[in-house]
């Protein structure tokens, strides 16, 4: 009876290592959950910039609004008959007081 207590005991003691501290045990378990936590926030701003993508490329195939907005923008154009103003802000700031 003394001999499978012993061995039942070192039976507990390595199944309790691999536990702890072997492959895949609790702390590789734990970090790997943070990880997907971490990789599910990533998702759902890559997926949230997809639709803003989505989103501005069908304005661009629906409208010529869209097409007149971004030749304004990136291309600084005008249409004819139209002026052009640039405002300039100061770069010193002016202090009260």
């Amino acid at each position: 009876m003394r001999v499978i207590t012993i061995v039942l005991l070192i039976f507990l003691v390595l199944l309790q290592y691999r536990l702890w501290f072997g492959k895949n045990s609790v702390p590789d378990y734990l970090s790997l959950e943070d990880e997907v936590a971490r990789q599910k926030i990533d998702n759902d701003k890559l997926r949230q910039r997809n639709k803003l993508l989505y989103a501005d490329t069908d304005d661009l195939k629906s409208g010529s609004d869209a097409i007149e907005e971004r030749a304004r923008n990136e291309l600084g154009m005008i249409k004819s008959g139209e002026t052009f103003f640039r405002i300039i802000p100061n770069k010193k700031k002016q202090k009260k007081g």
